[in-house]
C-alpha cells in the first residue's frame, strides 16, 4: 500500500516524538495507510524492550517504505545533458557544461529536484572542481549528486558520471530515513550510470581516494589532475 499524501509523514513524525496514542494516529491516518501493520510493528518493537524512541524509529520506516516519490523533469534533463559527451563542443557550449550538480527533495516531499544555484560549471575559475563540488554539500542534511569525474588510470584518461548519496552523520534522522528510502526512485532514472559513492562524512568524501576506489581502485592514479 503506499501514502497519497506525503504531508501526513511529518505529522506522524511530530505526533509519535510527542508521545501521543494510536488513537490520535488513527484518527489522523488516511485510509490509504495500514494502521495494523503499524501496530504490529509497534508491538514487536515493544516485544523486544525498546522504548519509546525505537517504536518511533519503527513506525517512521513502516511509513516511508509504503511511500513514493516522484523524479522532476529537470532532474532527468540535467542528467541527459550531463551523459551525452560531444565529440568537438566550441568553447562557450564546454565552459557551461555541469561538472556537478545537487539534487534536493521539495519543500512537499513530494519529488526530487535540482537544487537552485548548486552547482559546478566546467567554465568556472575554481582550481579544483573536486573540492568546489564539496564545499556545496550542507552540514546538515541529505543530497544527491551528480559528478563527472575525470580521471586517469595506468593506461588512459577517463570521464564517468558518479551517483553520490550524501547522508552526513548529524543530519536529521527523519531526512536520512527519507533520502534513504527515495533513493532507489532516483536511481532508476539515470540509467547507465556505473559508480556510486554513499558518504556519510566530509572527512570521508574530502579523501580523493574514497571516489577513486570507486571508479576503479588502485588502477586510479589521479583525480582531476591530482594524484590520489
Amino acid at each position: 500500500m503506499r501514502i497519497t499524501n506525503r504531508a501526513f509523514l511529518g505529522s506522524v513524525c511530530m505526533r509519535i516524538e510527542g508521545r501521543e496514542g494510536e488513537d490520535s494516529l488513527s484518527q489522523r491516518a488516511p485510509p490509504e495507510v495500514p494502521l495494523s501493520h503499524i501496530k504490529q510493528k509497534r508491538r514487536r518493537s515493544e516485544i523486544l524492550g525498546g522504548g519509546s524512541s525505537s517504536i518511533s524509529i519503527v513506525i517512521i520506516i513502516t511509513i516511508i517504505m509504503a511511500s513514493g516519490v516522484a523524479v522532476s523533469d529537470g532532474v532527468i534533463k540535467v542528467f541527459n545533458e550531463m551523459k551525452v559527451r560531444k565529440a568537438s563542443p566550441g568553447p562557450a557550449e564546454l565552459s557551461q557544461r555541469k561538472k556537478a550538480v545537487l539534487f534536493c527533495l521539495s519543500e512537499d516531499q513530494c519529488a526530487i529536484v535540482l537544487e537552485p544555484g548548486k552547482e559546478v560549471l566546467v567554465g568556472d575559475a575554481v582550481p579544483d572542481p573536486y573540492a568546489a563540488f564539496v564545499a556545496l554539500l550542507p552540514e546538515r542534511d541529505c543530497r544527491y549528486a551528480l559528478y563527472d569525474a575525470t580521471y586517469e588510470t595506468c593506461e588512459t584518461k577517463k570521464e564517468d558520471l558518479v551517483f553520490i548519496f550524501w547522508a552526513p552523520e548529524n543530519a536529521p534522522l527523519k531526512s536520512k530515513m527519507i533520502y534513504a528510502s527515495s533513493k532507489d526512485a532516483i536511481k532508476k532514472k539515470l540509467t547507465g550510470i556505473k559508480h556510486e559513492l554513499q558518504a556519510n562524512s566530509f572527512e570521508e568524501v574530502k579523501d580523493r581516494c574514497t571516489l577513486a576506489e570507486k571508479l576503479g581502485g588502485s588502477s586510479v592514479v589521479s583525480l582531476e589532475g591530482k594524484p590520489v
